[in-house]
């Protein structure tokens, strides 16, 4: 009878290449295990890897639009909830100015006023706010404060009214001050720019801008409000009770109005909010349909993986059993 022999040489080539192979089965299949895709993406696109680059790079755009959607609610909440602070202050204040100025009653009136010259300081620290290392109210310049400090304000306001001896006299040239274009709220309270913040970009196709700074009309207002009840608690008019009761009085309007105005400044930054977050869930929906899209191309199913690993750990074990048996192999064991 014919037969064919393998040598001993062959048979060691044989069983090292065996080795190899099973061996590489168990590295790929144990890596897919763990990742949960598929290895060699050619046994899936074959000679057309469009579809899975366009879907990486999708997903790759969308965390980018998550990141920057992100940044965006953190911003426009930042200033919507110091907006909020502006507007409790000024409620609150507005109306102790009013009981004090109806009263006429001096101490009262010092007591309220001069906490309105710590409130002051206080409104426009909120207005300095900064989100991220950026003042949120300074518009385009991000860098810089929106508004100079307290003291700044106040020394201007007083060189304003100097010559002035009556509440509607002071009144008149704070309304000049703050609200002549080019007036002194624009060149010395205001140091931010005119230009809006750039856009933040919430996907291929959609941006939002946020265009409220220190400027707007609402933040203006309830500056003044609190500026003219610090003139109070500063000294203005002093000696003359009743006209320093009027201009008290005239300030407790001014905020109660300047927090209505408020409402619209809230409003806004509302607006840009509600879009933010509309584009982020919108993004989050499409993130999610494309990765169930790039998993049905690429994943693996896990069971089928164990399967074929638990197969390949036993082909291994049988090579090794096998290899151990052969080396035992010679003339005295056969003769056994």
């Amino acid at each position: 009878m014919n037969y064919l022999s393998v040598g001993d040489l062959a048979l060691t080539f044989r069983t090292r290449r065996q080795n190899v192979q099973i061996k590489s089965d168990l590295a790929r299949l144990s890596e897919e295990m763990a990742s949960g895709r598929k290895n060699d993406l050619s046994s899936v696109a074959g000679s057309d890897y469009a579809p899975i680059v366009g879907l990486e790079r999708s997903l790759k755009a969308l965390s980018a639009y998550q990141t920057s959607t992100a940044e965006a609610a953190l911003f426009t909440d930042a200033m919507q909830a110091a907006a909020e602070t502006v507007q409790k202050h000024s409620d609150k204040l507005g109306t102790a100015l009013l009981i004090a100025g109806n009263s006429e009653h001096p101490n009262m009136i010092q007591t309220t006023t001069a906490d309105a010259k710590n409130k002051l300081g206080a409104v426009i620290s909120t207005f300095n706010m900064q989100v991220a290392d950026r003042y949120a109210f300074s518009g385009a310049a991000t860098d810089r404060p929106a508004l100079a400090d307290a003291g700044t304000i106040l020394t201007a306001l007083k060189g304003a009214i100097a010559s002035q001896t009556t509440a509607a006299g002071v009144e008149a040239a704070v309304d000049a001050w703050f609200d002549t274009p080019g007036g002194g709220y624009e060149t010395i309270a205001y140091t931010g720019s005119t230009n809006s913040l750039a856009p933040f970009k919430l996907s291929d196709s959609d941006s939002t801008t946020v265009t409220t700074t220190a400027l707007d009309p609402g933040v203006r207002s309830v500056i003044k409000g609190f500026a003219l009840a610090a003139l109070v608690g500063d000294g203005a008019l002093a000696g003359n009770t009743t006209e320093r009761a009027a201009l008290a009085k005239r300030a407790g309007e001014q905020l109660l109005t300047g927090e209505s105005d408020m409402v619209i400044v809230r409003a806004e930054i509302g607006s840009a909010q509600a879009h933010i977050e509309n584009a982020s869930a919108r993004n989050a929906a499409e993130k999610t349909a494309l990765e169930i899209s790039r998993n049905e191309l690429v994943a693996v199913d896990p069971y089928e993986t164990a399967t074929r690993l638990e197969a390949v750990r036993n082909q291994l074990d049988t090579l090794y059993a096998l290899t151990v048996r052969m080396s035992r192999l010679s003339l005295a064991e056969y003769m056994k």
